[in-house]
């Protein structure tokens, strides 16, 4: 209960935040909007102080071989592109077709295009890497139907927020708990459109145990389960900020699922991508997650079998 009071109360905080700064970024050019993000985080590592120490504690958990220096520069980084991040959402507002080539890059977006157009529904697996709004909003000006779960969260105007943000770029939001999800989860991939979620976080659903950084880590298995069951193409995408501001938004090659695939086998694989695209920018991950928790009523990882005779 505690947990969930906590949350909601940053929820209330957040949206606060976006609804001011909504305001603010929806007028000034995208570049003063990063640079104004990035004094907004560099203030929030120094206070909140909670939260960088749980930020330090996972990143060792990641990078145990690095210096104490290394990481901490690191989670400083995390604070100033999550900052960042913040001002985006409220400049992504006026994102359209004509602006987009500005400031996006695609690369293997032409498979994407091709699967869908063939009417083959994409299952997209993607992380809170990178600026992963950004990577909605780029994912639904391609045209094509897109539809994205999330857990309902505890504010209705957050909610809304986020639902409506989305839209304007034609992205559908799936809530998570509603009765009608499942049905509308297989609509999407079935009528030949796109299915997105993120999986990196420990989250109150099926999971399975699979290793992430070394370390097993509690991670949906519904996706995986999805993809089988309807036998979709599966692909990751991933939203990195380079150097200069702009966004890169990288499609990786496509997994094409069968019947009698594994899903665990599956979660794990798509896993191990996830860490490879945090090991190539982990200033760019949200450390700040509890990813190596346990959750016993929600893990549903097969046993081992018992090897003695």
């Amino acid at each position: 209960m505690a947990s969930q009071t906590l949350r909601a109360y940053r929820e209330r905080a957040l949206y606060r935040l976006l609804a001011v700064l909504t305001a603010l970024g929806r007028r000034i050019p995208l570049r003063v909007g990063q640079r104004l993000g990035r004094g907004l985080g560099w203030l929030a590592w120094h206070l909140v102080r909670k939260e960088r120490r749980k930020a330090l504690a996972n990143i060792r958990i990641a990078f145990p071989e690095w210096s104490e220096e290394k990481r901490e520069e690191t989670v400083r980084a995390m604070f100033r592109h999550f900052g960042t991040s913040v001002f985006e959402i409220a400049w992504l507002w006026n994102m359209d077709p004509a602006i987009r080539g500005q400031f996006t890059e695609y690369e293997g977006a032409e498979a994407v295009l091709e699967y869908l157009d063939r009417g083959e529904g994409i299952v997209m697996i993607t992380a809170h890497c990178g600026n992963w709004e950004w990577l909605a909003i780029a994912v639904g000006l391609l045209g094509r139907p897109t539809s994205v779960l999330q857990r309902e969260r505890d504010n209705p105007r957050m909610n809304r927020y986020i639902i409506d943000f989305r839209a304007l770029s034609g992205v559908q939001t799936i809530d998570r708990g509603s009765p009608t999800s499942a049905r509308e989860m297989i609509r999407a991939v079935k009528c030949g459109g796109i299915l997105a979620f993120l999986i990196d976080q420990n989250l109150r659903t099926e999971s399975v145990r699979v290793p992430f950084f070394g370390q097993p880590a509690l991670t949906p298995v519904g996706p995986a389960k999805l993809a089988i069951r309807t036998e979709a193409v599966v692909m990751l995408a991933f939203a990195e900020r380079r150097p200069d501001g702009s966004h890169l938004i990288r499609f990786l090659d496509p997994i094409k699922c069968n019947r009698d695939d594994d899903p665990i086998a599956l979660t794990a694989r798509l896993t191990l991508k996830i860490e490879e695209q945090i090991r190539r920018v982990p200033e760019q991950w949200v450390w700040l997650h509890d990813r190596w928790r346990a959750r016993p009523k929600w893990d549903v990882t097969p046993e081992e079998p018992d090897q003695r005779d």
